[in-house]
C-alpha cells in the first residue's frame, strides 16, 4: 500500500475509480442488452424517460461521491484507519478470499440495513423507484449515500487492519459485478451458480414489490448470506418492480433523490413525543408514529 499511497495519495476513493473506469463497458453492455431484447420483441423495459432518469441519477451520484469523499469521507475513514486495532493485514493468496467474503458480508449488512432502517432507506430508496428493469437501473443511485453514511458499514474491516484502499477497491469490484444482474435478458442459470452467486433472477426478486419479494435477496456478488440468514426468495411469479409505499411518478432527478428524505424529516418534525420522533430515523420505512398511524387509520375509514 505504500506504493499506492505514494502514487495516488492515501485516501483515494477506489470504489469510484473502479466504477468510472467500468462506465464505458457498462454502456456497451446496455446497448447489447437493448438489441437482444428488441430481437425478442421486448421493448417495454426500455422506456426512454426511465433510461434518461437512470443516467442522470448515476452521473450525479458519481460526481457527488467524489466531492463527498474529498470533503468528509476520506477524513472519517482516515480516522478509523489511524485507530485500527491491529497492524495492517497483508493481501496475499491466504487472505484475499476471507477479505472478499468480509466485503460481501459488510455489503449484506449495509444492504439489509438500507431496507430496514429508514435513515439509510432515505438514500437507497432511489435505486428501487424504477418500475422497469434494464442495466441502466443499476445506475439509479442517490446523492445522499455519503450523507447517510454508507461507508460506516465497512469500517469494522478497516479497524481490523484491512487497508481502506483494499476495502473500497474490492467494494467497487462488487458493485461493478452487480451492474450486470440488473437485466431481464438472462433467465435462471445453472443451479450451482444460482445457489452461490447473486444472479439476474435473484436480483429481479430484490427489486419486486410483490409481497413475497419485499426485503429479500440482499446479496451483492453472492447469495449465500441470504440463504444463511433467512432472507432468500427464489423467483416465481412475474416481478412487479418499484416500491410498495409512496411510489414516485416523477422522472425529475431532484424529486427522485429527495422525496423520501423530505418525507422522513417531515415525520420527525411533526409534533409529538421526542422518542417517537427519533424512532422515525431508526425504525423500518413502513413504521409510523402512534399519532400518525391513528390519523392514517381515521383518514382511511372516511374514504
Amino acid at each position: 500500500m505504500e506504493l499506492i499511497d505514494t502514487m495516488f495519495g492515501p485516501h483515494i476513493d477506489w470504489k469510484q475509480v473502479v466504477l468510472t473506469a467500468m462506465t464505458p463497458l457498462f454502456l456497451i453492455a446496455f446497448a447489447i442488452e437493448w438489441q437482444v431484447m428488441r430481437g425478442r420483441g421486448r421493448r417495454e423495459p426500455f422506456q426512454i424517460k426511465e433510461i434518461v432518469a437512470n443516467l442522470m441519477l448515476g452521473g450525479a451520484y458519481q460526481v457527488f461521491e467524489v466531492i463527498a469523499h474529498a470533503l468528509v469521507t476520506a477524513a472519517a475513514v482516515a480516522w478509523f484507519w489511524q485507530h485500527r486495532l491491529i497492524d495492517e493485514l497483508p493481501v496475499n493468496g491466504w487472505t484475499i478470499v476471507p477479505i472478499l467474503f468480509a466485503v460481501e458480508f459488510c455489503y449484506y449488512g449495509f444492504h439489509r440495513g438500507s431496507h430496514r432502517i429508514r435513515w439509510f432507506w432515505s438514500a437507497h430508496v432511489v435505486h428501487h423507484t424504477g418500475t422497469v428493469m434494464n442495466m441502466t437501473t443499476a445506475m439509479r443511485q442517490s446523492l445522499l449515500y455519503s450523507i447517510t453514511g454508507w461507508w460506516l458499514f465497512w469500517m469494522p474491516m478497516v479497524l481490523l487492519g484491512v487497508h481502506p484502499s483494499v476495502v473500497f477497491f474490492l467494494y467497487g469490484v462488487n458493485l461493478a459485478y452487480q451492474y450486470f444482474v440488473h437485466t431481464e435478458v438472462v433467465d435462471k442459470l445453472h443451479p450451482w451458480i444460482e445457489y452461490v452467486f447473486n444472479t439476474p433472477s435473484h436480483h429481479r426478486v430484490h427489486h419486486g414489490r410483490n409481497p413475497q419479494y419485499i426485503d429479500k435477496n440482499f446479496g451483492g456478488a453472492l447469495i449465500l448470506f441470504d440463504r444463511w440468514f433467512g432472507t432468500f426468495e427464489p423467483e416465481g411469479e412475474r416481478v412487479d418492480y418499484g416500491i410498495a409505499q409512496r411510489q414516485p411518478t416523477s422522472y425529475n432527478a431532484i424529486t427522485l433523490n429527495f422525496h423520501e428524505f423530505a418525507d422522513m424529516w417531515r415525520d420527525v418534525l411533526r409534533p409529538g413525543r421526542l422518542i417517537d420522533r427519533l424512532k422515525v430515523l431508526v425504525m423500518p420505512p413502513e413504521w409510523q408514529r402512534p399519532a400518525t398511524a391513528a390519523v392514517t387509520a381515521a383518514t382511511d375509514s372516511v374514504r
